[in-house]
């Protein structure tokens, strides 16, 4: 197995947040900053990080005809994807001893599923630690922004999308799971204010990662 110059073992590391939180964009900044100072970075997404995973995510658009999906059976869809995804992708990049960086992850079934639709969170980490084959992410970073500011920034792509379109209330309830779970596991997670302007949230998010990674060498 080839290492990473930077890293003596492949490490997980997610980026979670709301709706119009930017994880997109930042995910691809942090990727390139990790590049630039040696790490070997696989850069991925969920639920369409796989050819599997763009089919779940199809399912959710309106373009599939508005399919009306319990909360039941989105929980379930969503870890399809996310069990081809680990063994796709996840699995085999951190074998090589690369970093990578998921963009939604598991903490998202809790915050959407559990949090937003009600499903119990037990049975949600029983799903998810079957889906993972019991793989955790080692790092998280939380991007925070409040439920309006974030559906704003989105108004012209969550009406396509179901999850996208619930009441400002789903995704307040959304919103305090994430900050539940970073409460829970402070050394995991690093809550970033995502309200503030791009550059700013990069700078914030590279410390909590880079004094992640320090500690790896």
């Amino acid at each position: 197995m080839i290492v990473s110059p930077r890293l003596r073992r492949g490490t997980l590391l997610t980026l979670e947040g709301g709706e119009g939180s930017g994880k997109s964009s930042q995910a691809e900044a942090l990727a390139s900053l990790m590049r630039a100072q040696g790490y070997a970075v696989t850069l991925t997404r969920e639920p369409n990080g796989t050819e599997l995973g763009g089919i779940v995510k199809d399912v959710f658009q309106s373009a599939r005809g508005g399919i009306a999906v319990t909360p039941e059976a989105e929980l379930l869809l969503f870890a399809a994807a996310r069990a081809q995804h680990v063994q796709e992708v996840i699995r085999p990049a951190l074998e090589r001893g690369e970093a990578v960086l998921c963009d939604r992850y598991t903490d998202s079934t809790l915050a959407y599923q559990g949090h937003g639709r009600g499903l119990s969170l037990d049975h949600i980490r029983a799903v998810n630690h079957i889906a993972t084959g019991a793989l955790p992410p080692q790092f998280t970073i939380l991007l925070d922004v409040p439920p309006e500011t974030g559906l704003a920034r989105k108004d012209h792509e969550r009406l396509g999308d179901s999850i996208g379109r619930e009441s400002l209330e789903f995704h307040q309830r959304v919103r305090e799971g994430y900050l539940e779970l970073a409460r829970r596991e402070p050394k995991r997670i690093a809550v970033v204010d995502a309200s503030l302007p791009r550059e700013q949230v990069t700078e914030a998010a590279w410390r909590h990662l880079q004094r992640f990674l320090d500690h790896l060498l």
